[in-house]
């Protein structure tokens, strides 16, 4: 298994012989109200040759057009199915929607469509293959169908967000800290960390480091890696 940090939530997993990466976001200025604070550590270019591209939501942070139009036919994309047509209409060809709970298998490798909570329809997802599990949260909210996701799987490493911003878009530490006592990954990777808003004000002092502050003080022991792009844990 290795997991490398291509930039935001934008994740190469590989595993069992497969490529999949995460949310395709490759942008490197933002938007109005967002900029991007770090570059991705692969072009476009760089990340089609992929088996899977699975998509949690459509947010301008977590989707490309222009990578999806250059993707092969043969890569799968599993998004939302309420979605499926939103992908299509960013360029990507071979759609599948995927409810939550349903399956996907890849010659080695199974993905799991799970519930997410956000301002948007969201997915989270379950990477399984060679003895290992993976999830990656997407932008979520601490909900209580984290409960069922760490009662269905014993996971390795978990791709979440650990802070956010003011509005909130995702889990702030401490829900992350809930998050993780509710799930029990052996690993948290910090995901969703290259913008930030424009203004100050919206702004908050949550960081990776007082999210892993707050994982002690709670008397847990996962381990948190965070990576910079282009940075790789492997396990």
């Amino acid at each position: 298994m290795r997991i490398t940090l291509i930039g935001h939530s934008t994740v190469l997993i590989e595993i069992a012989d497969k490529k999949l990466l995460t949310d395709p976001y490759f942008g490197t200025w933002g938007n109005p109200a967002y900029r991007r604070v770090a570059p991705p550590s692969r072009p476009r270019e760089a990340c089609r040759d992929v088996d899977v591209v699975l998509v949690s939501h459509h947010h301008w942070d977590h989707i490309d057009s222009s990578y999806f139009r250059a993707l092969p036919d043969s890569v799968a994309v599993l998004t939302p199915p309420n979605m499926a047509w939103l992908t299509r209409l960013y360029g990507a060809r071979n759609v599948t929607g995927i409810k939550p709970w349903e399956v996907r298998h890849f010659d080695g490798v199974t993905v799991t469509a799970v519930p997410a909570q956000h301002m948007a329809v969201a997915h989270g997802f379950v990477i399984a293959g060679e003895g290992r599990q993976i999830y990656f949260a997407g932008d979520t909210f601490y909900a209580p169908f984290m409960a069922e996701i760490g009662r269905r799987f014993k996971l390795d490493v978990a791709l979440m967000p650990v802070t956010t911003f003011r509005l909130p878009m995702t889990m702030n530490a401490k829900q992350a800290v809930r998050a993780v006592q509710t799930l029990s990954p052996q690993c948290v990777i910090p995901i969703h960390l290259d913008i930030q808003p424009r203004s100050p004000l919206l702004r908050t002092s949550d960081t990776p480091e007082g999210f892993n502050h707050r994982l002690r003080e709670a008397g847990l022991q996962t381990e948190v890696v965070v990576l910079k792009n282009g940075d790789s844990y492997a396990g």
